[in-house]
């Protein structure tokens, strides 16, 4: 089983920063496509970040919300994913989720398309 961890979650101040780290335990099989998702009570999880991953990977995908604010990228070597998260809002309290999905995927592709979940990790912005 592929198993992925969430950490680097916590309480920052508006427009502060985070950088939320997702390890994976093979990154041999985590070829295709990563992503970043998000969910409040009484809201559906939604895409926040996606990436190609593994050979010819690098090819991002960020939602209109996070734009310019957000940066995912993924190591191969180490088979990590990040998510940078500049100038925070109020709005982008979270629990926030890493998936990763087998190919084929498409990075605007919905949750269900991901078959491999982390537990998540708490992000609390607050002015």
């Amino acid at each position: 089983q592929v198993q992925l961890a969430e950490s680097g979650g916590g309480s920052v101040q508006t427009g502060g920063s985070l950088r939320l780290s997702c390890a994976a335990s093979d990154g041999r099989y985590l070829s295709g496509c990563m992503g970043w998702f998000r969910q409040t009570p009484g809201n559906e999880r939604e895409r926040v970040a996606s990436i190609r991953t593994g050979t010819g990977g690098g090819r991002t995908y960020y939602a209109s919300f996070v734009k310019g604010r957000f940066t995912c990228a993924h190591d191969n070597s180490k088979s990590t994913l990040y998510l940078q998260m500049n100038s925070l809002k109020d709005e982008d309290t979270g629990m926030y989720y890493c998936a990763a999905a087998p190919p084929p995927c498409s990075l605007d592709g919905s949750a269900s398309a991901y078959d491999w979940w982390g537990h998540g990790t708490q992000v609390t912005v607050s002015s």
